[in-house]
Order: C-alpha cells, then sequence, then structure tokens
C-alpha cells in the first residue's frame, strides 16, 4: 500500500486533495496529514512515505521550504513532491520544477492533469 502524505494549512483543501486521488482510482492509498512544513517534517521522521502533497502558501514552514528540506535530506530527498496551490505562476514553477519538485499544479486541482502527473511521474499502485 503506498503511503502519501497531504500538507496544506486547510482541512477543506487536504480533504479535497484526497478525494481527488480517490477520483482518479488511487484508493489504495495510506492517507496522512500534516497542517504545515513543520508538522510535515515531524511527520516524516516517523514514517516512510512514497509521495508528498504540499501547499505552497502555510504558516510556520511554507511548501518551498518544506520541498527544498526535503531534497536536501539524504533520507527523504527520494520522495516525490508535488506542488499544489492557487498562487503559482510560471516563474514560480519553474523555480519549484528547478528546487526538484515532481509536479507543479493548480487549486482547483483538474482530475485528469492530477492522474496525468500520478500515472506518468509516479510509481502508485491503482486499484
Amino acid at each position: 500500500m503506498n503511503q502519501v502524505l497531504i500538507v496544506d494549512d486547510s482541512t477543506m483543501a487536504r480533504a479535497l486533495i484526497k478525494r481527488s486521488l480517490e477520483i482518479c482510482g488511487f484508493e489504495n492509498l495510506q492517507v496522512s496529514e500534516a497542517i504545515d512544513g513543520l508538522n510535515a517534517l515531524e511527520i516524516l521522521k516517523e514514517k516512510s512515505f512514497d509521495l508528498v502533497f504540499s501547499d505552497l502558501d502555510m504558516p510556520k514552514l511554507d511548501g518551498e521550504g518544506l520541498l527544498k528540506r526535503i531534497k536536501s535530506s539524504p533520507k527523504l530527498n527520494h520522495i516525490p513532491v508535488v506542488i499544489i496551490s492557487s498562487k503559482t505562476n510560471s516563474a514560480t514553477e519553474r523555480k519549484l520544477i528547478a528546487d526538484y519538485a515532481e509536479a507543479v499544479l493548480s487549486k482547483p486541482l483538474s482530475i485528469p492533469l492530477l492522474n496525468n502527473v500520478l500515472e506518468n511521474s509516479l510509481n502508485l499502485e491503482k486499484i
């Protein structure tokens, strides 16, 4: 079973990401949730994950900071990180991809685009 961490300070946004994964057919996922980047780092120390979804704009540690911390850690840098934000533009997207984000998706999530990223970039199992 694939382990996925959803990081967003909005309870509703985390629920929408989880539901979007189910709509894409990825129902065989063990989903954990974090309320910000610092909370996510604590969870990542305790458990192994196959994928992290992170909002960009969060208190304490934002998505860009979380991405940099994950990618600079020898224990975590293998984990793909997908950034999801309502505040992306092409310059921000290029910077995040240069910082090794797997993908940058806009809110509200496009189900076909999410499915495309999951099927083509990641090795997750569908039911």
